[in-house]
Protein backbone atom coordinates (compact mmCIF):
# COMPACT_ATOMS: atom_id res chain seq x y z
CA UNK A 1 0.00 0.00 0.00
CA UNK A 2 2.75 2.45 -0.95
CA UNK A 3 0.68 4.37 -3.49
CA UNK A 4 -1.35 6.26 -0.90
CA UNK A 5 0.37 9.52 -1.73
CA UNK A 6 -1.23 9.71 -5.18
CA UNK A 7 -4.63 10.31 -3.58
CA UNK A 8 -5.61 13.89 -2.83
CA UNK A 9 -8.82 15.15 -1.32
CA UNK A 10 -11.32 16.06 -4.03
CA UNK A 11 -13.82 17.92 -1.87
CA UNK A 12 -14.14 21.49 -0.68
CA UNK A 13 -15.17 22.98 2.65
CA UNK A 14 -17.68 25.85 2.59
CA UNK A 15 -16.19 29.32 2.34
CA UNK A 16 -17.79 30.29 5.69
CA UNK A 17 -18.12 28.49 9.02
CA UNK A 18 -21.14 26.16 8.90
CA UNK A 19 -21.32 24.21 12.16
CA UNK A 20 -24.74 24.87 13.72
CA UNK A 21 -25.62 21.22 13.08
CA UNK A 22 -23.00 20.21 15.71
CA UNK A 23 -25.18 21.61 18.49
CA UNK A 24 -28.06 19.21 17.69
CA UNK A 25 -28.14 15.74 19.21
CA UNK A 26 -31.15 14.13 17.55
CA UNK A 27 -33.31 14.06 14.44
CA UNK A 28 -36.72 15.15 15.65
CA UNK A 29 -38.95 14.12 12.74
CA UNK A 30 -38.84 11.90 9.70
CA UNK A 31 -37.83 13.50 6.40
CA UNK A 32 -39.76 13.19 3.18
CA UNK A 33 -38.71 9.79 1.87
CA UNK A 34 -38.18 9.09 -1.81
CA UNK A 35 -37.45 5.52 -2.86
CA UNK A 36 -35.13 5.22 -5.85
CA UNK A 37 -35.16 1.39 -5.82
CA UNK A 38 -36.87 1.20 -9.22
CA UNK A 39 -34.30 3.43 -10.91
CA UNK A 40 -31.02 3.78 -9.07
CA UNK A 41 -31.32 0.35 -7.46
CA UNK A 42 -32.68 -1.38 -10.54
CA UNK A 43 -29.97 -0.08 -12.88
CA UNK A 44 -27.35 -1.66 -10.58
CA UNK A 45 -28.78 -5.19 -10.91
CA UNK A 46 -26.95 -7.76 -13.01
CA UNK A 47 -30.37 -8.63 -14.47
CA UNK A 48 -32.67 -5.59 -14.25
CA UNK A 49 -36.22 -6.23 -13.15
CA UNK A 50 -38.85 -7.12 -15.70
CA UNK A 51 -41.95 -4.99 -16.20
CA UNK A 52 -44.05 -7.27 -13.97
CA UNK A 53 -41.38 -7.35 -11.27
CA UNK A 54 -41.16 -3.56 -11.30
CA UNK A 55 -44.94 -3.35 -10.94
CA UNK A 56 -44.88 -5.69 -7.94
CA UNK A 57 -42.03 -3.75 -6.36
CA UNK A 58 -43.89 -0.47 -6.89
CA UNK A 59 -46.98 -1.82 -5.11
CA UNK A 60 -44.78 -3.08 -2.29
CA UNK A 61 -43.05 0.30 -1.87
CA UNK A 62 -46.47 1.94 -1.62
CA UNK A 63 -47.41 -0.63 1.05
CA UNK A 64 -44.31 0.30 3.06
CA UNK A 65 -45.50 3.91 3.09
CA UNK A 66 -43.38 5.69 0.49
CA UNK A 67 -45.17 8.77 -0.84
CA UNK A 68 -42.54 9.64 -3.46
CA UNK A 69 -41.12 6.91 -5.70
CA UNK A 70 -38.64 7.38 -8.52
CA UNK A 71 -39.92 4.91 -11.10
CA UNK A 72 -37.19 5.17 -13.71
CA UNK A 73 -35.34 6.96 -16.45
CA UNK A 74 -38.07 6.68 -19.11
CA UNK A 75 -35.89 8.01 -21.95
CA UNK A 76 -33.21 5.39 -21.26
CA UNK A 77 -34.96 2.16 -22.31
CA UNK A 78 -38.20 0.76 -23.68
CA UNK A 79 -38.91 -1.15 -20.46
CA UNK A 80 -38.61 2.03 -18.41
CA UNK A 81 -40.88 3.90 -20.79
CA UNK A 82 -43.51 1.17 -20.90
CA UNK A 83 -43.45 0.77 -17.13
CA UNK A 84 -44.25 4.44 -16.63
CA UNK A 85 -47.03 4.37 -19.23
CA UNK A 86 -48.51 1.27 -17.57
CA UNK A 87 -48.60 3.04 -14.20
CA UNK A 88 -50.34 6.08 -15.67
CA UNK A 89 -52.74 4.43 -18.14
CA UNK A 90 -53.87 1.66 -15.77
CA UNK A 91 -54.31 4.15 -12.92
CA UNK A 92 -51.97 2.15 -10.67
CA UNK A 93 -50.58 5.14 -8.76
CA UNK A 94 -52.35 5.83 -5.43
CA UNK A 95 -53.71 9.36 -5.06
CA UNK A 96 -51.31 10.11 -2.21
CA UNK A 97 -48.20 8.88 -4.06
CA UNK A 98 -46.10 11.03 -6.39
CA UNK A 99 -43.96 9.34 -9.01
CA UNK A 100 -40.57 10.75 -9.95
CA UNK A 101 -38.59 10.39 -13.18
CA UNK A 102 -34.98 11.23 -13.93
CA UNK A 103 -33.58 13.01 -16.96
CA UNK A 104 -30.27 14.50 -17.95
CA UNK A 105 -30.27 18.21 -18.79
CA UNK A 106 -30.29 17.45 -22.50
CA UNK A 107 -33.07 18.64 -24.78
CA UNK A 108 -34.03 15.42 -26.58
CA UNK A 109 -33.98 13.41 -23.34
CA UNK A 110 -36.15 15.96 -21.54
CA UNK A 111 -38.67 15.94 -24.42
CA UNK A 112 -38.85 12.13 -24.41
CA UNK A 113 -39.35 12.24 -20.63
CA UNK A 114 -42.37 14.53 -20.88
CA UNK A 115 -43.86 12.33 -23.60
CA UNK A 116 -43.74 9.41 -21.16
CA UNK A 117 -45.43 11.53 -18.46
CA UNK A 118 -48.45 12.62 -20.48
CA UNK A 119 -51.54 12.40 -18.27
CA UNK A 120 -49.71 11.90 -14.96
CA UNK A 121 -51.81 13.02 -12.00
CA UNK A 122 -48.72 14.20 -10.14
CA UNK A 123 -45.07 13.70 -10.94
CA UNK A 124 -41.65 15.08 -10.08
CA UNK A 125 -39.35 15.67 -13.03
CA UNK A 126 -35.79 15.37 -11.78
CA UNK A 127 -33.18 17.00 -14.01
CA UNK A 128 -29.44 16.92 -13.41
CA UNK A 129 -26.04 17.79 -14.81
CA UNK A 130 -22.60 17.25 -13.34
CA UNK A 131 -20.84 20.21 -11.76
CA UNK A 132 -17.70 18.85 -10.07
CA UNK A 133 -14.23 20.15 -10.81
CA UNK A 134 -13.12 16.71 -12.04
CA UNK A 135 -16.07 16.38 -14.42
CA UNK A 136 -15.74 19.94 -15.70
CA UNK A 137 -12.02 19.54 -16.42
CA UNK A 138 -11.81 15.90 -17.54
CA UNK A 139 -15.18 14.94 -19.04
CA UNK A 140 -16.87 18.06 -20.39
CA UNK A 141 -13.90 20.39 -20.64
CA UNK A 142 -16.19 23.34 -20.08
CA UNK A 143 -16.02 26.46 -17.95
CA UNK A 144 -18.12 27.12 -14.87
CA UNK A 145 -20.39 29.43 -16.86
CA UNK A 146 -20.90 26.84 -19.59
CA UNK A 147 -21.82 24.14 -17.05
CA UNK A 148 -24.21 26.51 -15.27
CA UNK A 149 -25.84 27.35 -18.58
CA UNK A 150 -26.59 23.66 -19.15
CA UNK A 151 -28.48 23.61 -15.85
CA UNK A 152 -30.35 26.85 -16.62
CA UNK A 153 -31.35 25.72 -20.11
CA UNK A 154 -32.59 22.43 -18.72
CA UNK A 155 -34.63 24.21 -16.06
CA UNK A 156 -36.21 26.48 -18.67
CA UNK A 157 -37.12 23.54 -20.88
CA UNK A 158 -38.75 21.71 -17.97
CA UNK A 159 -40.84 24.75 -17.18
CA UNK A 160 -41.99 25.16 -20.81
CA UNK A 161 -42.77 21.50 -21.43
CA UNK A 162 -44.65 21.18 -18.14
CA UNK A 163 -47.02 23.88 -19.37
CA UNK A 164 -47.48 22.04 -22.67
CA UNK A 165 -48.01 18.53 -21.25
CA UNK A 166 -51.16 17.18 -19.61
CA UNK A 167 -50.49 16.46 -15.98
CA UNK A 168 -49.40 18.02 -12.70
CA UNK A 169 -45.63 18.43 -12.43
CA UNK A 170 -43.10 19.52 -9.85
CA UNK A 171 -39.40 20.08 -10.46
CA UNK A 172 -36.19 18.78 -8.94
CA UNK A 173 -32.62 19.72 -9.76
CA UNK A 174 -29.38 17.92 -8.81
CA UNK A 175 -25.87 19.28 -9.29
CA UNK A 176 -24.54 15.77 -9.86
CA UNK A 177 -21.18 15.08 -8.17
CA UNK A 178 -22.05 17.77 -5.65
CA UNK A 179 -19.46 16.47 -3.18
CA UNK A 180 -16.67 17.21 -5.66
CA UNK A 181 -18.02 20.68 -6.45
CA UNK A 182 -16.88 23.91 -4.81
CA UNK A 183 -19.83 24.77 -2.48
CA UNK A 184 -20.01 28.41 -3.57
CA UNK A 185 -20.18 27.31 -7.22
CA UNK A 186 -22.81 24.66 -6.47
CA UNK A 187 -24.81 27.37 -4.71
CA UNK A 188 -24.50 29.66 -7.74
CA UNK A 189 -25.80 26.95 -10.10
CA UNK A 190 -28.67 25.94 -7.81
CA UNK A 191 -29.74 29.54 -7.28
CA UNK A 192 -29.74 30.12 -11.04
CA UNK A 193 -32.08 27.13 -11.45
CA UNK A 194 -34.31 28.34 -8.60
CA UNK A 195 -34.53 31.77 -10.23
CA UNK A 196 -35.83 30.12 -13.41
CA UNK A 197 -38.47 28.07 -11.62
CA UNK A 198 -39.62 30.81 -9.20
CA UNK A 199 -41.04 28.43 -6.53
CA UNK A 200 -44.01 29.36 -4.35
CA UNK A 201 -45.41 27.96 -1.07
CA UNK A 202 -48.01 26.08 -3.13
CA UNK A 203 -45.49 24.75 -5.63
CA UNK A 204 -42.13 24.21 -4.00
CA UNK A 205 -39.12 22.91 -5.88
CA UNK A 206 -36.63 20.25 -4.81
CA UNK A 207 -32.91 20.91 -4.79
CA UNK A 208 -31.13 17.59 -4.37
CA UNK A 209 -27.49 17.57 -3.24
CA UNK A 210 -26.16 14.10 -4.01
CA UNK A 211 -23.16 12.32 -2.60
CA UNK A 212 -22.58 10.91 -6.07
CA UNK A 213 -19.21 9.68 -4.87
CA UNK A 214 -18.25 9.77 -1.20
CA UNK A 215 -15.07 11.77 -0.78
CA UNK A 216 -15.04 13.16 2.74
CA UNK A 217 -15.82 12.48 6.35
CA UNK A 218 -19.54 12.87 7.12
CA UNK A 219 -19.09 16.15 8.99
CA UNK A 220 -17.76 17.80 5.83
CA UNK A 221 -20.96 16.89 3.97
CA UNK A 222 -23.01 18.26 6.86
CA UNK A 223 -21.14 21.56 6.69
CA UNK A 224 -21.69 21.71 2.93
CA UNK A 225 -25.43 21.07 3.40
CA UNK A 226 -25.74 23.73 6.09
CA UNK A 227 -23.95 26.27 3.90
CA UNK A 228 -26.30 25.54 0.99
CA UNK A 229 -29.38 25.64 3.21
CA UNK A 230 -28.41 28.96 4.79
CA UNK A 231 -27.62 30.71 1.49
CA UNK A 232 -30.10 29.29 -1.00
CA UNK A 233 -32.57 31.58 -2.75
CA UNK A 234 -36.24 31.20 -1.77
CA UNK A 235 -35.22 28.71 0.92
CA UNK A 236 -38.72 28.69 2.42
CA UNK A 237 -40.06 27.40 -0.91
CA UNK A 238 -37.28 24.87 -1.50
CA UNK A 239 -37.27 21.27 -0.31
CA UNK A 240 -33.62 20.45 0.32
CA UNK A 241 -32.95 16.81 -0.53
CA UNK A 242 -30.08 14.37 0.07
CA UNK A 243 -29.01 11.45 -2.12
CA UNK A 244 -25.94 9.80 -0.52
CA UNK A 245 -24.07 6.90 -2.00
CA UNK A 246 -21.90 4.67 0.17
CA UNK A 247 -18.39 4.53 -1.31
CA UNK A 248 -16.70 5.14 2.05
CA UNK A 249 -19.29 3.14 3.98
CA UNK A 250 -20.72 6.22 5.71
CA UNK A 251 -23.94 6.75 3.76
CA UNK A 252 -26.11 6.59 6.88
CA UNK A 253 -23.82 8.96 8.79
CA UNK A 254 -23.75 11.41 5.87
CA UNK A 255 -27.54 11.42 5.76
CA UNK A 256 -28.14 11.75 9.47
CA UNK A 257 -25.71 14.65 9.78
CA UNK A 258 -27.15 16.19 6.61
CA UNK A 259 -30.61 16.13 8.18
CA UNK A 260 -29.22 17.85 11.28
CA UNK A 261 -27.72 20.43 8.91
CA UNK A 262 -31.09 21.42 7.46
CA UNK A 263 -32.15 18.88 4.82
CA UNK A 264 -35.86 18.06 4.45
CA UNK A 265 -35.86 15.00 2.21
CA UNK A 266 -33.89 11.79 1.55
CA UNK A 267 -33.56 9.69 -1.59
CA UNK A 268 -32.36 6.13 -1.04
CA UNK A 269 -33.15 2.44 -1.37
CA UNK A 270 -34.16 -0.34 0.96
CA UNK A 271 -31.06 -2.21 2.14
CA UNK A 272 -28.87 0.24 0.22
CA UNK A 273 -29.00 -1.32 -3.23
CA UNK A 274 -27.40 0.77 -5.99
CA UNK A 275 -24.35 1.28 -8.15
CA UNK A 276 -20.87 0.53 -6.75
CA UNK A 277 -21.32 0.28 -2.97
CA UNK A 278 -24.93 1.36 -3.24
CA UNK A 279 -27.18 4.12 -1.97
CA UNK A 280 -28.00 5.03 1.58
CA UNK A 281 -30.12 2.35 3.25
CA UNK A 282 -33.54 3.79 4.10
CA UNK A 283 -34.36 0.80 6.34
CA UNK A 284 -31.42 1.66 8.60
CA UNK A 285 -32.18 5.38 8.56
CA UNK A 286 -35.85 4.93 9.37
CA UNK A 287 -35.30 2.41 12.16
CA UNK A 288 -32.47 4.45 13.66
CA UNK A 289 -35.07 7.19 14.09
CA UNK A 290 -37.55 4.65 15.47
CA UNK A 291 -35.11 3.63 18.21
CA UNK A 292 -34.96 7.31 19.25
CA UNK A 293 -38.71 7.48 19.64
CA UNK A 294 -39.40 9.15 16.27
CA UNK A 295 -42.18 7.91 13.98
CA UNK A 296 -40.32 7.08 10.73
CA UNK A 297 -43.52 7.23 8.63
CA UNK A 298 -42.55 3.93 7.00
CA UNK A 299 -43.75 0.46 7.97
CA UNK A 300 -41.04 -2.13 8.59
CA UNK A 301 -43.06 -4.10 11.16
CA UNK A 302 -42.81 -7.28 9.06
CA UNK A 303 -39.10 -7.38 8.34
CA UNK A 304 -39.08 -11.04 7.17
CA UNK A 305 -41.56 -10.07 4.42
CA UNK A 306 -39.49 -7.03 3.46
CA UNK A 307 -36.35 -9.17 3.16
CA UNK A 308 -38.12 -11.93 1.21
CA UNK A 309 -39.70 -9.51 -1.27
CA UNK A 310 -36.47 -7.59 -1.79
CA UNK A 311 -34.37 -10.71 -2.35
CA UNK A 312 -36.90 -12.31 -4.68
CA UNK A 313 -37.43 -9.27 -6.91
CA UNK A 314 -33.85 -8.00 -7.06
CA UNK A 315 -31.89 -11.25 -6.91
CA UNK A 316 -29.73 -9.60 -4.22
CA UNK A 317 -29.09 -11.04 -0.76
CA UNK A 318 -29.48 -9.24 2.55
CA UNK A 319 -26.31 -9.79 4.54
CA UNK A 320 -26.85 -11.69 7.81
CA UNK A 321 -25.34 -8.72 9.68
CA UNK A 322 -27.25 -6.02 7.75
CA UNK A 323 -28.68 -3.62 10.38
CA UNK A 324 -32.23 -4.50 11.40
CA UNK A 325 -32.92 -6.82 8.43
CA UNK A 326 -30.15 -9.42 8.64
CA UNK A 327 -30.93 -12.85 10.06
CA UNK A 328 -28.26 -12.53 12.77
CA UNK A 329 -28.55 -8.89 13.83
CA UNK A 330 -30.47 -9.75 16.99
CA UNK A 331 -28.77 -13.10 17.58
CA UNK A 332 -26.83 -13.47 20.81
CA UNK A 333 -24.53 -16.50 20.97
CA UNK A 334 -22.26 -15.13 23.70
CA UNK A 335 -23.12 -16.37 27.18
CA UNK A 336 -22.68 -12.97 28.84
CA UNK A 337 -24.86 -11.28 26.20
CA UNK A 338 -27.57 -13.91 26.56
CA UNK A 339 -27.56 -13.59 30.32
CA UNK A 340 -27.88 -9.81 30.14
CA UNK A 341 -30.69 -10.02 27.58
CA UNK A 342 -32.59 -12.60 29.67
CA UNK A 343 -32.29 -10.45 32.79
CA UNK A 344 -33.25 -7.35 30.83
CA UNK A 345 -36.38 -9.07 29.54
CA UNK A 346 -37.27 -10.11 33.09
CA UNK A 347 -36.72 -6.56 34.36
CA UNK A 348 -38.97 -5.21 31.63
CA UNK A 349 -41.76 -7.64 32.57
CA UNK A 350 -41.52 -6.68 36.23
CA UNK A 351 -40.88 -2.94 36.15
CA UNK A 352 -40.91 -1.32 32.73
CA UNK A 353 -43.37 -2.85 30.28
CA UNK A 354 -43.86 0.38 28.31
CA UNK A 355 -40.20 1.17 27.75
CA UNK A 356 -37.37 -0.60 25.96
CA UNK A 357 -33.91 -0.56 27.53
CA UNK A 358 -32.93 -4.23 27.17
CA UNK A 359 -29.11 -4.65 27.04
CA UNK A 360 -27.63 -5.46 23.62
CA UNK A 361 -30.96 -4.97 21.82
CA UNK A 362 -31.43 -1.38 20.60
CA UNK A 363 -34.87 -2.24 19.23
CA UNK A 364 -37.53 -4.73 20.28
CA UNK A 365 -37.26 -7.53 17.68
CA UNK A 366 -41.02 -8.10 17.91
CA UNK A 367 -41.59 -4.58 16.55
CA UNK A 368 -39.95 -5.84 13.34
CA UNK A 369 -41.79 -9.16 13.20
CA UNK A 370 -38.99 -11.19 14.77
CA UNK A 371 -39.16 -13.63 17.71
CA UNK A 372 -37.09 -13.67 20.89
CA UNK A 373 -36.48 -17.41 21.14
CA UNK A 374 -35.75 -18.02 17.46
CA UNK A 375 -34.02 -14.79 16.48
CA UNK A 376 -32.41 -13.49 19.67
CA UNK A 377 -31.22 -16.38 21.84
CA UNK A 378 -29.16 -18.66 19.61
CA UNK A 379 -27.32 -21.60 21.13
CA UNK A 380 -23.86 -22.87 20.24
CA UNK A 381 -20.67 -23.77 22.09
CA UNK A 382 -20.18 -20.10 23.07
CA UNK A 383 -23.57 -19.81 24.77
CA UNK A 384 -24.21 -19.60 28.49
CA UNK A 385 -26.61 -20.82 31.14
CA UNK A 386 -28.68 -17.63 31.08
CA UNK A 387 -29.58 -17.83 27.43
CA UNK A 388 -30.25 -21.56 27.52
CA UNK A 389 -32.44 -21.13 30.59
CA UNK A 390 -34.32 -18.26 28.97
CA UNK A 391 -34.98 -20.31 25.85
CA UNK A 392 -36.24 -23.29 27.86
CA UNK A 393 -38.60 -21.03 29.81
CA UNK A 394 -39.92 -18.99 26.88
CA UNK A 395 -40.26 -21.79 24.35
CA UNK A 396 -41.06 -24.82 26.51
CA UNK A 397 -42.22 -23.50 29.89
CA UNK A 398 -39.41 -24.94 32.05
CA UNK A 399 -38.28 -22.52 34.75
CA UNK A 400 -35.04 -24.37 35.49
CA UNK A 401 -33.55 -23.73 38.97
CA UNK A 402 -30.63 -21.32 38.95
CA UNK A 403 -28.13 -23.94 40.16
CA UNK A 404 -29.30 -26.43 37.57
CA UNK A 405 -28.86 -24.01 34.66
CA UNK A 406 -25.10 -24.20 34.92
CA UNK A 407 -25.16 -28.00 34.81
CA UNK A 408 -27.46 -28.06 31.79
CA UNK A 409 -25.51 -25.25 30.11
CA UNK A 410 -22.28 -27.26 30.15
CA UNK A 411 -24.06 -30.29 28.70
CA UNK A 412 -25.58 -28.27 25.84
CA UNK A 413 -22.32 -26.49 25.07
CA UNK A 414 -20.54 -29.83 25.01
CA UNK A 415 -22.99 -31.24 22.47
CA UNK A 416 -22.71 -28.13 20.28
CA UNK A 417 -18.92 -28.19 20.48
CA UNK A 418 -18.79 -31.88 19.57
CA UNK A 419 -21.16 -31.44 16.60
CA UNK A 420 -19.60 -28.11 15.55
CA UNK A 421 -22.97 -26.50 14.94
CA UNK A 422 -25.67 -24.27 16.34
CA UNK A 423 -28.40 -26.16 18.20
CA UNK A 424 -32.06 -25.53 17.43
CA UNK A 425 -34.61 -25.14 20.27
CA UNK A 426 -36.11 -28.60 19.72
CA UNK A 427 -32.64 -30.16 19.85
CA UNK A 428 -31.97 -28.40 23.17
CA UNK A 429 -35.28 -29.61 24.60
CA UNK A 430 -34.48 -33.19 23.56
CA UNK A 431 -31.11 -32.97 25.33
CA UNK A 432 -32.92 -31.75 28.47
CA UNK A 433 -35.53 -34.49 28.24
CA UNK A 434 -33.04 -37.30 27.60
CA UNK A 435 -30.70 -36.10 30.36
CA UNK A 436 -33.07 -35.25 33.22
CA UNK A 437 -36.78 -36.00 32.73
CA UNK A 438 -38.40 -39.17 34.11
CA UNK A 439 -35.17 -41.20 34.02
CA UNK A 440 -36.16 -44.77 34.96
CA UNK A 441 -33.53 -47.09 33.51
CA UNK A 442 -32.29 -48.49 36.87
CA UNK A 443 -35.24 -47.78 39.14
CA UNK A 444 -38.86 -47.00 38.31
CA UNK A 445 -41.84 -45.93 40.41
CA UNK A 446 -44.78 -48.37 40.32
CA UNK A 447 -47.23 -46.81 42.81
CA UNK A 448 -47.42 -44.75 46.03
CA UNK A 449 -49.66 -44.74 49.10
CA UNK A 450 -49.77 -42.29 52.01
CA UNK A 451 -51.31 -42.56 55.43
CA UNK A 452 -51.57 -40.24 58.39
CA UNK A 453 -49.99 -41.63 61.55
CA UNK A 454 -48.79 -40.13 64.81
CA UNK A 455 -49.33 -36.55 63.59
CA UNK A 456 -47.21 -37.25 60.51
CA UNK A 457 -47.26 -38.89 57.12
CA UNK A 458 -46.12 -42.39 56.23
CA UNK A 459 -45.21 -43.06 52.57
CA UNK A 460 -45.30 -46.50 50.99
CA UNK A 461 -43.61 -46.44 47.59
CA UNK A 462 -43.43 -49.44 45.32
CA UNK A 463 -40.47 -49.31 42.96
CA UNK A 464 -38.95 -51.66 40.45
CA UNK A 465 -35.17 -52.03 40.86
CA UNK A 466 -33.39 -54.01 38.18
CA UNK A 467 -36.66 -55.81 37.36
CA UNK A 468 -37.57 -56.62 40.99
CA UNK A 469 -40.36 -54.86 42.88
CA UNK A 470 -39.88 -53.66 46.43
CA UNK A 471 -41.71 -51.36 48.82
CA UNK A 472 -39.91 -48.44 50.44
CA UNK A 473 -41.43 -46.96 53.58
CA UNK A 474 -40.66 -43.74 55.35
CA UNK A 475 -42.32 -41.21 57.63
CA UNK A 476 -42.05 -37.48 57.92
CA UNK A 477 -43.86 -34.25 58.72
CA UNK A 478 -45.10 -34.00 55.15
CA UNK A 479 -45.45 -36.18 52.11
CA UNK A 480 -42.23 -35.08 50.44
CA UNK A 481 -40.31 -35.47 53.69
CA UNK A 482 -41.78 -38.96 54.06
CA UNK A 483 -40.80 -39.80 50.48
CA UNK A 484 -37.25 -38.60 51.07
CA UNK A 485 -36.94 -40.73 54.22
CA UNK A 486 -38.37 -43.72 52.35
CA UNK A 487 -35.43 -43.54 49.96
CA UNK A 488 -32.89 -43.40 52.80
CA UNK A 489 -32.24 -47.11 52.41
CA UNK A 490 -31.10 -46.47 48.86
CA UNK A 491 -29.28 -43.17 49.42
CA UNK A 492 -27.59 -44.53 52.59
CA UNK A 493 -26.70 -41.06 53.76
CA UNK A 494 -24.43 -40.45 50.80
CA UNK A 495 -26.76 -37.91 49.25
CA UNK A 496 -28.97 -35.16 50.59
CA UNK A 497 -31.59 -33.08 48.82
CA UNK A 498 -29.90 -29.76 48.11
CA UNK A 499 -32.59 -28.18 45.93
CA UNK A 500 -36.28 -28.79 45.41
CA UNK A 501 -38.45 -26.63 43.14
CA UNK A 502 -41.73 -27.13 41.37
CA UNK A 503 -44.09 -25.37 38.97
CA UNK A 504 -46.89 -26.07 36.53
CA UNK A 505 -46.34 -26.50 32.81
CA UNK A 506 -49.28 -25.22 30.79
CA UNK A 507 -52.61 -23.99 32.12
CA UNK A 508 -56.03 -25.38 32.88
CA UNK A 509 -56.96 -29.04 32.65
CA UNK A 510 -54.00 -29.82 30.39
CA UNK A 511 -51.39 -28.55 32.81
CA UNK A 512 -48.72 -30.85 34.22
CA UNK A 513 -46.70 -30.64 37.40
CA UNK A 514 -42.94 -30.33 37.02
CA UNK A 515 -40.52 -30.96 39.91
CA UNK A 516 -36.75 -30.48 40.08
CA UNK A 517 -34.54 -32.18 42.63
CA UNK A 518 -30.81 -31.77 43.10
CA UNK A 519 -29.00 -34.42 45.15
CA UNK A 520 -25.77 -33.27 46.76
CA UNK A 521 -22.96 -35.65 47.70
CA UNK A 522 -20.39 -35.15 50.48
CA UNK A 523 -18.19 -33.13 48.12
CA UNK A 524 -20.96 -30.71 47.18
CA UNK A 525 -21.46 -32.13 43.69
CA UNK A 526 -25.10 -31.96 42.65
CA UNK A 527 -26.93 -34.45 40.45
CA UNK A 528 -30.23 -33.28 38.99
CA UNK A 529 -33.46 -35.04 38.17
CA UNK A 530 -36.75 -33.77 36.76
CA UNK A 531 -40.17 -35.36 37.15
CA UNK A 532 -43.30 -34.58 35.16
CA UNK A 533 -46.69 -35.98 36.15
CA UNK A 534 -50.33 -34.97 36.55
CA UNK A 535 -49.84 -35.03 40.35
CA UNK A 536 -47.19 -32.85 42.01
CA UNK A 537 -46.20 -35.47 44.62
CA UNK A 538 -45.75 -38.13 41.98
CA UNK A 539 -43.75 -35.61 39.93
CA UNK A 540 -41.52 -35.03 42.97
CA UNK A 541 -40.99 -38.76 43.50
CA UNK A 542 -40.14 -39.23 39.83
CA UNK A 543 -37.68 -36.28 40.01
CA UNK A 544 -35.98 -37.89 43.01
CA UNK A 545 -35.82 -41.29 41.27
CA UNK A 546 -34.43 -39.59 38.14
CA UNK A 547 -31.68 -37.96 40.20
CA UNK A 548 -30.91 -41.27 41.97
CA UNK A 549 -30.74 -43.12 38.66
CA UNK A 550 -28.37 -40.49 37.31
CA UNK A 551 -26.09 -40.93 40.36
CA UNK A 552 -26.05 -44.67 39.64
CA UNK A 553 -25.10 -43.97 36.03
CA UNK A 554 -22.30 -41.66 37.17
CA UNK A 555 -20.94 -44.26 39.56
CA UNK A 556 -21.14 -46.86 36.79
CA UNK A 557 -19.00 -44.64 34.57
Amino acid sequence: MKNFNKYKKGYFMPPVKSLKWVEKDAIEKAPIWCSVDLRDGNQALVVPMSLEEKLEFFVFLCKLGFKEIEVGFPAASETEYLFLRRLIEDNLIPDDVTIQVLTQAREHIIKKTFESLDGAKQAIVHVYNSTSLAQREQVFRKSKEEIKQIAVDGAKLLKRLADETEGNFRFEYSPESFTGTEPEYALDVCNAVIDVWQPTPEKKVIINLPVTVQMSLPHVYASQIEYMSDNMNCRENVILSLHPHNDRGTGVADTELGLLAGADRVEGTIFGNGERTGNVDIVTLALNMYTHGVDPKLDFSNMPEVVETYERLTGMNVDPRQPYGGKLVFAAFSGSHQDAIAKGMKYREEKCENCWTVPYLPVDPKDLGREYDGDVIRINSQSGKGGIGYLMEQRFGFNIPKKMREDFGYIVKGVSDHLHKELQPDEIFNIFKDTYINIDKSMKMIETHFEQKDNGIVAHITVSRDGENEVLTGSGNGRLDAVNNAFDSILMGKYTIDTYEEHAIGTGSNSKACAYIGLSDSYGNITWGVGIHDDIINASIIALISAINRTVNKRGK
